[in-house]
């Protein structure tokens, strides 16, 4: 199975959203079949076959995300970023704004699915091959 570190690694590479299709590339080749991201540290919690699952620790301090989301401007952010426009932390930080409490990636259905704090999908996207 695969290891946070491995995973670690393959993120390296991500200099942009930009980069996003790539580095999924990279963990669907490292075993993983899925995960979640929480912008308020931006710990991941990623999953493997036969319910295996590794954690990864925060990357940043603890942010407030914001109790009302704004799903316009954050589409709007969000194609900046996949654009390459902004770097991962400046993502991070609008999403806080934005209301976004994480992000569930489903390698299967390659989609990437955005989440406000009531648990509403505020933006469902499929991830492109690279």
């Amino acid at each position: 199975m695969f290891t946070v570190e491995q995973i670690k690694q393959a993120h390296g590479k991500v200099k942009s959203g930009a980069d996003f299709p790539r580095y999924i590339q990279d963990l669907i080749g490292l075993g993983v079949t899925g995960y979640e991201t929480y912008v308020t540290d931006g710990h991941t919690i990623y999953h493997g076959i036969d319910g295996f699952i590794a954690q990864s620790d925060a990357r940043y301090p603890a942010m407030v995300i914001a109790g009302i989301s704004d799903k316009g401007k954050f589409q709007k952010d969000l194609k900046e970023h996949q654009q390459g426009k902004t770097d991962f932390m400046s993502f991070c930080k609008s999403c806080a704004v934005l209301g976004v409490e994480k992000w569930i990636v489903d390698m299967d259905k390659m989609t990437c699915a955005y989440y406000n704090q009531a648990g509403d999908e505020m933006l469902m996207e499929e991830i492109p091959t690279p």
